[in-house]
Parts: structure tokens; C-alpha cells; sequence
């Protein structure tokens, strides 16, 4: 089959399938005419690709493994290092996902602070974005001080 088809029965875009092709992931046959030619063994080749990119791995990474994704079953012999290779990644996967659970756990902190705070943060404190007290009335632009001339906005300096 000819790479529009591969691209249509594995929903990946023909550049991917190219880059993929650079990076020794897939080797399709060339025609006299060289245009590739693909394998239908090539579909589940690129269905496994993209299942091993979505856990995670890199296409460096794919490539070390690649003479396993054409087999259904992993051949002892020949992948002897891919299931130990793998387990160093699933472990790597496991350490960013504590990582951003971590993150989110902050995050939902700070939510959880900013929802229950008052609109200034403290009670009577006005948010630093709010527009500077206007001055008294009978004073002039210039008797005014910076904070006072005008509907200027201005951000307090915090502790």
C-alpha cells in the first residue's frame, strides 16, 4: 500500500509517516517509480509507534526497539534488553507522574486559599490592583500626592 492509505488506516499524517521512516521506525519498500510501499504488517507497526509516544518514549527510544514492534510477541532472543529498557522508562513515567501530582497538589492549594480569602486578602485590606483613593476634593493636581492624582492604578509593595 502506498503511503495515503497507511496514513488514512492508521489516522497519522503522511509527514509523520516520513519522519517515522527517518528515524528507522518504519522501512517500507520502494517502487521502480519510488513511491514506498508499505506492508499491512506496517499498520499495526505505526499503531504501535504511537502507542509507545503517547506512554512516553522517544523516538530514539522506539528505534532501540523497533525489530520488536514488527513481532506480535517479543522474541527472547532478539529483544533480550527492550523488556529491562522498558521497565526504566515505565519507572521514569512513574516519577514524573508524582511530580505532577505534587504540582497539582499545590496548585489546588492555592485555589482552594484564593477561594476562601476575602477580595483584598486580608479584612479591610484593599487588592493591589485596586484604583488609588482620589485626594481631597479642594486640593489641586500638583498639592495631591502620587497615589492621589488621579484614577491611576497602582500594586502594593508586599511584605
Amino acid at each position: 500500500m502506498r503511503i495515503g492509505e497507511l496514513a488514512r488506516r492508521t489516522s497519522v499524517d503522511e509527514q509523520l509517516l516520513r519522519y517515522y521512516e527517518k528515524q528507522g521506525l518504519l522501512a517500507p519498500e520502494r517502487s521502480s517509480n519510488g513511491y514506498r510501499e508499505y506492508a499491512d504488517t506496517d499498520v499495526g507497526v505505526v499503531l504501535k509507534i504511537r502507542a509507545m509516544l503517547a506512554a512516553g518514549l522517544s523516538t530514539a527510544t522506539i528505534s532501540q526497539v523497533g525489530s520488536c514492534l514488527r513481532e506480535e510477541a517479543l522474541p527472547a532472543p532478539a529483544c533480550s534488553g527492550v523488556v529491562e529498557r522498558l521497565r526504566g522508562e515505565r519507572d521514569r513515567l512513574d516519577r514524573a507522574i508524582e511530580e505532577l501530582q505534587s504540582a497539582r497538589a499545590a496548585l489546588d492549594d492555592v485555589i482552594r486559599r484564593g477561594e476562601n480569602a476575602e477580595p483584598g486578602g486580608r479584612p479591610g485590606e484593599q487588592p493591589p490592583w485596586a484604583p488609588a483613593q482620589a485626594g481631597p476634593a479642594q486640593a489641586g493636581p500638583a498639592q495631591r500626592g502620587p497615589a492621589q492624582r488621579g484614577p491611576a492604578f497602582h500594586l502594593r509593595r508586599s511584605a
